[in-house]
């Protein structure tokens, strides 16, 4: 019935899931208002009522309508349950305000965005069950160049703790961690890469005010001044992110983005930084 996948790279760096599974620092601004007539978020119809009840384990996805963001693995692994209505939303944030409105019986997101809306929402909860297990990786275009030394700096990232410590800012919560901070003195004799995001996939990259953050911001600034480039971030939808990269618009992608077959078909990835799961919300 559901299709449970786990991703496994070749060289993946050494991350448990519990460096990437637990309450993370920062938070965004919860799921906007409701726009227009219909059920208030704060007061789910009677519809959501009464189907809520039966969504107790992964399995309890059957026939049922499930919220996804397009583009994203959770949409490709709902449209694998059995009989389910999936809705595709540009972002997380509509499809948890559907969900709160009744209008979808559960969301598949990725577990550390889940447990922010989860944090910020006294009206949803996740189950304990995971839905798939799946590695995170950055995208680059088809023989670029750039896969290679980006691997590079990865691997040096990590062995000098700078990954770690930006894990421990947005994840693991150590008190005080700081995160990656560009050294002084920095310079970019390389000139720009632009990366292409969907900044609303906390703690990965997210707005506070005008500024993308997360972990993949300060991830992806750190690999940028290791090789001599200035980090460009632009913000787009989740699905415009590999036609960015393919087109010359975008120099990589980063957005907590899981490797599979049909993407390689389109782009290279680094090796994994990070181990993500795929996880259900649904209303208590």
């Amino acid at each position: 019935m559901k299709k449970l996948i786990s991703v496994v790279l070749a060289g993946a760096l050494a991350l448990s899931l519990a460096a990437c599974g637990s309450t993370p620092a920062s938070t965004p601004a919860s799921a906007p208002a409701s726009e227009g007539a219909g059920t208030s978020a704060s007061e789910p119809s009677s519809a959501a009522a009464e189907s809520k009840q039966y969504i107790f384990s992964v399995d309890d996805l059957v026939g049922k309508n499930i919220g996804v963001q397009l583009g994203t693995t959770g949409d490709i692994y709902a449209q694998d349950v059995e009989g389910a209505n999936v809705q595709q939303f540009n972002k997380f944030n509509d499809a948890v305000l559907a969900l709160k409105q009744g209008k979808v019986d559960a969301v598949i997101i990725d577990n550390e965005p889940g447990k922010v809306f989860v944090e910020q929402n006294d009206d949803i909860m996740m189950l304990d069950e995971d839905f798939a297990v799946e590695d995170y990786a950055i995208a680059l275009d088809k023989g670029s160049e750039l896969t290679a030394q980006f691997n590079e700096a990865i691997a040096a990232i990590q062995e000098n703790g700078t990954l770690q410590a930006i894990l421990d800012k947005y994840i693991n919560g150590v008190e005080g961690a700081e995160g990656y901070v560009t050294p002084e003195g920095t310079e970019y004799p390389n000139g720009t890469l632009t990366m292409a995001t969907n900044a609303y996939f906390p703690p990965y990259e997210y707005y506070e005010g005008q500024d993308i953050v997360g972990i993949d911001a300060e991830f992806a600034k750190a690999i940028c001044d290791y090789l001599g480039y200035e980090l460009v971030i632009e913000d787009m939808e989740f699905a415009s992110i590999i036609p960015a990269i393919n087109s010359g618009k975008a120099d990589f992608g980063a957005a907590g983005m899981t490797v599979t077959e049909e993407r390689l078909l389109n782009v290279d990835f680094t090796d994994s930084y990070c181990t993500g799961i795929q996880s259900v919300l649904v209303l208590k």
